[in-house]
């Protein structure tokens, strides 16, 4: 008994896919387009709270490492207070880059989830490895996140000292960008001993 009304409401539900009323067809439409908001609405929120200073610094390793560091900096504290946080150095304002920034970003999270990086100590081992991916990150988007409130044509060189305004200068003519000089700007230095690479 249970087999053909299982088939009758199968059969129903084709007949309904293949020719539906204008009321279904309306209510199908109307619901894919709430739910598509919906999705987007939630998918903006996410995307906002993970890229706040305080969903980056709810991870323990991160909050007694380098946001310790990043607190004795100017881009924290500074006469100005404009203060860069985290993921206005960390991720790219872009869409598309953002999106494979948070893919890259999978990645941390797993090492923390596998106890790679889950003390401070083990934070510390792998400082040189996450800072050369950092860097490397950077350096091939010509340090687009600093770019975003630091620019060359932007620079008023007379108000620089000395040694600063022949750097940027130099900088220009040679193609570098930020990240080729400011590598300790917001975070210690690594162990750089016997590093022998672009960095």
């Amino acid at each position: 008994m249970k087999q053909p009304e299982k088939a009758g409401w199968l059969r129903s539900v084709w007949q309904w896919w293949r020719r539906p009323s204008r009321l279904e067809l309306g209510t199908l439409l109307i619901t894919g387009f709430a739910g598509g908001i919906f999705f987007l609405a939630t998918f903006q929120k996410t995307m906002e709270n993970s890229n706040s200073e305080a969903f980056c610094i709810s991870r323990h390793e991160m909050n007694n490492t380098v946001y310790q560091e990043y607190m004795t900096t100017a881009h924290y504290n500074n006469r100005s207070g404009v203060r860069a946080t985290c993921p206005d150095c960390h991720v790219p304002h872009e869409f598309v880059p953002k999106m494979v920034r948070k893919i890259q970003a999978s990645k941390e999270l797993y090492g923390k989830i596998m106890g790679t990086i889950d003390t401070p100590q083990k934070f510390e081992a792998h400082r040189l490895t996450m800072a050369q991916n950092e860097w490397r990150r950077m350096k091939n988007n010509n340090s687009q996140e600093c770019c975003n409130c630091h620019n060359f044509d932007y620079m008023d060189y007379s108000g620089q000292k000395t040694v600063a305004m022949e750097k940027h200068t130099e900088a220009i003519k040679t193609g570098q960008t930020c990240i080729d000089c400011h590598k300790v700007i917001a975070h210690q230095l690594p162990d750089m001993h016997g590093v022998k690479s672009e960095f």
